[in-house]
């Protein structure tokens, strides 16, 4: 999956609200991220049983030509008591996939995204369903999201894996061979919690480089991202214009060798 060095960093629609009396927030939200040059979102099943991806397509459809909405699967309301559990069923993948499509007023999801790995079914069994629905024209391109090396490794022996969705921040790095993984394979990363949950002001490193570059903790956060590798694009998400444009402002703040070196000092644990 190729990123467009005008757009690297998405946005995250997790945290967008839903509820009608919160609607015009979330317009605004989504359609400022547009139109400031925002080209991959963030969503999935999860957020409220497909409510954030019918959100979306009120806002946006028909979507902009170089916009790609990207959805997950895997995680469904099968629990004994009816709670969120992982469900890589090929059935429940293929019915999660045709739902989204109706949700999302599409005919193909451009980037398809496994939520989890079931691990009570092969791997190759939930791959492969994605593998079979992207032959049939319903997917475009293939992802995946919190796997291990290993799993990646394994998937890329059943097809084409066009991007890996783990946790990774500056200060939570440890996805770090996935990552590199992704990078000697040309596969994006989407980095989700970029930011570190509001910790990277603590750091002092961190506090150090915001004060030298007159950019705040999360600019730096995020710029680190952008400078460690080519592939890596993050997915911030947030409800406030506010804080989106700060999010987006990050693509133009470039980290000296030295800001960088200093910033690398620190891991996770």
């Amino acid at each position: 999956m190729m990123i467009s060095t005008a757009s690297r960093i998405g946005f995250g629609a997790m945290h967008l609200p839903t509820e009608p009396a919160a609607r015009e927030q979330a317009t605004a939200v989504v359609r400022r991220a547009v139109e400031l040059g925002v080209t991959l979102i963030d969503t999935a099943f999860l957020y409220g049983g497909g409510a954030n991806e019918r959100l979306l397509a009120e806002i946006l459809h028909p979507y902009p030509g170089d916009l790609v909405v990207t959805t997950k699967v895997g995680v469904a309301r099968s629990g004994p008591d009816g709670e969120w559990r992982l469900d890589g069923r090929p059935e429940v993948l293929r019915e999660q996939v045709e739902q989204a499509l109706r949700r999302l007023r599409v005919d193909r999801i451009e980037l398809l995204q496994l939520h989890r790995v079931d691990p009570e079914v092969p791997l190759a069994d939930q791959v492969g369903t994605l593998r079979d629905l992207r032959t049939e024209g319903l997917i475009g391109r293939i992802g995946l999201s919190e796997v291990t090396t290993a799993q990646l490794a394994e998937a890329r022996t059943i097809t084409e894996v066009a991007s890996v969705q783990n946790r990774y921040n500056l200060l939570d790095r440890e996805h770090e061979p996935v990552l590199e993984g992704c990078e000697r394979a040309g596969i994006a990363f989407l980095p989700w919690r970029p930011i570190a949950a509001g910790t990277s002001g603590t750091a002092e490193a961190v506090s150090r480089v915001a004060a030298e570059t007159g950019a705040t903790a999360t600019q730096v956060a995020l710029a680190w991202l952008l400078a460690r590798s080519p592939v890596v694009l993050p997915i911030p998400g947030t409800a406030s214009i506010a804080h989106l444009e700060e999010n987006l402002a990050a693509a133009d703040l470039h980290l000296t060798a030295a800001q960088l070196a200093a910033l690398g000092g620190h891991v996770s644990g």
